[in-house]
């Protein structure tokens, strides 16, 4: 009985505390008045420097790529069916998540589908960090096994 008693006057005791905290810290001080800054004198010898990085050390941005694409071994398992391709394949897809929010197949015989049941939302859930840039689709297909 007295437990309970003692853990509830700690529990307000730490309440308190808190809130007195709380107080101190939302209480902000007067602005100073603004003063006239001293006209800005003649550039000296100091140059000013991006803020920004240079070009070459930039990752290319969704823009400036023609889309992306992962592999996806396991069958591909959509509205609660196996999709399949038209020559029986159900596995070992690339998956491809196109510039315009499109997301395509491949199946390795090289047939390709435009998939409307899919979005580069379920792309971006499913896909794994960006590792590698291929200047060329055939050098993506190349580094992922097809």
């Amino acid at each position: 009985m007295f437990r309970g008693n003692r853990a509830d006057r700690e529990f307000r005791e730490a309440q308190r505390a808190g809130q007195a905290l709380l107080a101190m810290h939302t209480e902000w001080p007067e602005a100073p008045a603004p003063v006239s800054a001293p006209a800005p004198a003649a550039p000296t010898d100091s140059t000013v420097v991006p803020d920004f990085l240079p070009p070459e050390f930039r990752a290319p941005c969704r823009q400036d790529v023609s889309g992306f694409m992962m592999r996806w071994d396991l069958p591909l398992v959509i509205d609660g069916e196996v999709h399949a391709c038209h020559c029986g394949a159900y596995r070992n897809w690339i998956v491809f998540n196109m510039r315009d929010d499109s997301v395509w197949l491949r199946c390795e015989a090289g047939h390709e589908a435009h998939e409307t049941r899919l979005d580069s939302a379920w792309y971006n859930r499913n896909s794994g960090p960006v590792d590698h840039f291929h200047p060329t689709l055939e050098d993506g297909l190349r580094h992922l096994g097809h």
